[in-house]
C-alpha cells in the first residue's frame, strides 16, 4: 500500500509526541508541519519557534508558519497539487475554514483530550479534574466547521487518579494522544475506521481558563470543590488566596478532619487548616509572594500574630 500523505497542524510541546509518531511511522509520508509564527519568550524576550517547528527543523521536515492558515492561498494550492490524504490537528490554536476541511482526500482529523462530546473547547484536561471525574481520555474526530463536533473515529479512555494534578494528567494525555493516533492510523491503513456521531444531548464545554479563575473563595466552596480546583489548575493558572494581605499560592492540599468555620483558619497544630462549606482542607504546600515554595509548617514558623485568609478583593475567603 502507498504511504498516507499527511500534513500535521500543531504548536506546543503537547503536540510533539504525536508528531514524532507520524515522523517515525513506516506508512506515513509526512509532507509538512504547520504551526504558529515564532514569538518572543522568556525574560530576554528572544524569538522562539513553537516546539513542533523545532522538531521539524531538527528532523528536516518541511514546515510552514502562519498567523492564519486560511489566508495562505499559495501554500494551500501547493497542498492541493501534492494530493494530501489527511490533515492531523492537535493543539493548533487556529480554526480551519471549510475550504481547508475539504482539501485532504480522506478528511481532517482533530485529536482532542476528552471523551467527546464531553468538554469541547480549550481546557478539557482541567475541567475533567475540576468536576472530579474518574475517567477521561483522547478522542479523534473528523473535523467539521463546528468546534469539536465531528464524528468520532477513534477514542482511548483512561482512569484519573484521586490526587492527580492538571500537570500530571497533561503529561499522560500527551503520550496517550500519540498512541491513540497510532491506533487510528492502523485502522485507516486497513480501511477499518468506523465513525460514530456525537450525542448532542451530552455535550459540555471547557472554555479557556484565565489567571483570575484561580481565586479560592473557601467560604463558597465544598472541600471537594476546593481540592479539585487546586489540583486541576496546577501548575497553570494555579490557585491562590491572600494571607494577611499577601498573595498565597496553593500548590497542594489535603482533607482535614478538623472542624473549621467556612473561610476561617485554624493553625493550632502548626498546620494551615482552612474551613470550607462542608469541612476543611489543609493547605500543605504553599508559596507566599516573594518567598520560595514551602510546607505550611515552614510558612507558619515565619509568621507572628493572627492569620487572616482573604480573596483578592479583600473579602474573607
Amino acid at each position: 500500500m502507498n504511504k498516507i500523505k499527511v500534513v500535521f497542524f500543531g504548536t506546543p510541546d503537547f503536540s510533539v509526541p504525536a508528531l514524532e509518531m507520524l515522523y517515525n511511522h513506516a506508512k506515513i509520508d509526512l509532507k509538512y508541519v504547520v504551526s504558529m509564527p515564532d514569538r518572543k519568550q522568556g525574560r530576554g524576550m528572544e524569538m522562539k519557534s513553537p516546539e513542533v517547528i523545532e522538531f521539524a527543523k531538527n528532523n528536516k521536515i518541511p514546515f510552514f508558519q502562519t498567523q492564519n492558515i486560511n489566508q495562505e492561498n499559495d501554500f494551500l494550492q501547493q497542498l492541493r497539487s501534492e494530493g494530501i490524504d489527511i490533515f492531523v490537528v492537535l493543539a493548533f490554536a487556529q480554526f480551519l475554514n471549510q475550504e481547508l476541511l475539504s482539501l485532504p482526500r480522506l478528511g481532517c482529523f482533530n485529536i482532542h483530550t476528552s471523551l467527546l462530546p464531553k468538554y469541547r473547547g480549550a481546557a478539557p484536561i482541567q475541567y475533567a479534574l475540576l468536576n472530579g471525574d474518574q475517567e477521561t481520555g483522547v478522542s479523534i474526530q473528523k473535523m467539521v466547521k463546528k468546534m469539536d463536533a465531528g464524528d468520532i473515529a477513534h477514542s482511548s479512555p483512561i482512569a484519573i487518579a484521586s490526587h492527580e494534578t492538571g500537570g500530571q494528567l497533561y503529561t499522560r494525555l500527551k503520550f496517550l494522544a500519540a498512541l491513540c493516533l497510532n491506533e487510528f492510523i492502523e485502522k485507516l491503513l486497513e480501511n477499518k475506521v468506523e465513525f460514530s456521531p456525537q450525542n448532542e444531548d451530552h455535550v459540555s464545554f471547557a472554555p479557556t481558563l484565565k489567571r483570575e479563575d484561580g481565586v479560592l473563595e473557601f467560604n463558597k466552596l465544598t472541600t471537594d470543590e476546593a481540592f479539585n480546583k487546586i489540583r486541576a489548575l496546577f501548575p497553570w493558572p494555579g490557585t491562590h488566596c491572600f494571607l494577611n494581605g499577601k498573595r498565597l499560592k496553593i500548590l497542594t492540599a489535603n482533607y482535614s478532619e478538623l472542624k473549621v468555620a467556612p473561610g476561617q483558619v485554624n493553625t493550632d497544630s502548626n498546620k494551615l487548616i482552612v474551613g470550607c462549606t462542608d469541612g476543611s482542607l489543609r493547605l500543605s504546600q504553599v508559596q507566599l509572594a516573594g518567598k520560595k515554595a514551602s510546607s505550611d509548617i515552614e510558612l507558619l514558623n515565619g509568621i507572628k500574630g493572627d492569620i487572616v485568609i482573604s480573596t483578592n478583593e479583600g473579602k474573607k475567603a
